[in-house]
């Protein structure tokens, strides 16, 4: 069975340079790879400017598909070294990888497809990982497991928040009327949102004294929401207590990271990681 396969020989190798940085060479192909992302972003960033695309097109579409090419082959290779390919395939960097090297083959079928390609800005995430930032991989962990914790009080102070929001929207639409532009309870209710996230695009403002008055409790009231989220999220992340050393090693078999530095088992799979 799969689960069963170990890497062994220029597989192994391979594995370490493509999935990790602990290596020189895992280190260089990240480098490098880094590098290929930002100038194929920017190449689909200059696509889009009328004169650039007029002048320079035949030759930003060759270094497109040769940026193309590169991301196509270190799929393949990341494909075939991994051990359990359904779980890369399913995750979240197997399917922006996957995402990163179809648009160029979709645009041979549906014109501007390749605009896509600007989803390999993802992959910028690894920067982590490649300049062996295991501090950022951990916090990045209690940040993840934070808001896991204080899921159910963000949602609590979410609805609360949008009933605020659909009584003071119902409210303008009785005191302001369509005739200073809130024309629906939905428009009004948008305008309540706008207002309350201190946003303000001034398309749609009161004009009557007790719209004013009440435009006034609702800006108030915004500048002290924000606040909730950050205390609620802040005060799960001091309860996690001490923090364990992250390294930036990815799981052979899962294909999870941010496991502790003395960890010989991963904590996610229970598969050994050495």
């Amino acid at each position: 069975m799969e689960s069963k396969e170990t890497l062994t020989g220029f597989r192994r190798t391979l594995y370490e340079t493509v999935f990790e940085s602990d290596t020189r060479a895992g280190k260089l192909f990240d480098v490098i790879l880094l590098v290929s992302i930002l100038l194929s972003v920017s190449i689909v960033l200059l696509e889009s400017v009328p004169s650039i695309q007029q002048e320079w097109h035949d030759m930003l579409v060759v270094l497109e598909w040769i940026f193309t090419g590169i991301f196509t082959l270190e799929f393949i290779a990341r494909l075939w070294v991994v051990l359990n390919k359904r779980s890369y395939l399913f995750s979240f960097f197997g399917i922006v990888d996957l995402l990163s090297v179809l648009p160029t083959y979709l645009g041979i079928f549906i014109p501007g497809a390749q605009s896509l390609l600007v989803i390999r800005s993802l992959r910028l995430i690894r920067i982590f990982r490649i300049l062996k930032l295991a501090r950022f991989v951990g916090e990045g962990q209690n940040l993840r497991r934070a808001l896991l914790a204080s899921q159910y009080k963000i949602i609590v102070f979410l609805t609360v928040v949008g009933t605020a929001v659909i009584v003071f929207g119902t409210i303008m639409y009785l005191v302001e009327g369509p005739a200073q532009g809130f024309t629906s309870i939905p428009i009004s209710i948008y305008w309540a949102i706008v207002t309350m996230t201190t946003v303000g695009y001034g398309d749609i403002s009161p004009h009557t004294p007790f719209g004013q008055f009440i435009a006034s409790i609702i800006m108030i009231m915004g500048y002290g929401i924000i606040a909730v989220p950050t205390g609620i999220v802040s005060s799960e992340m001091m309860q996690l207590g001490k923090r364990q050393k992250i390294t930036t090693q990815v799981c052979q078999h899962c294909l999870r990271e941010g496991h502790d530095s003395d960890a010989i088992y991963c904590k996610y799979c229970g598969k050994e990681i050495n």
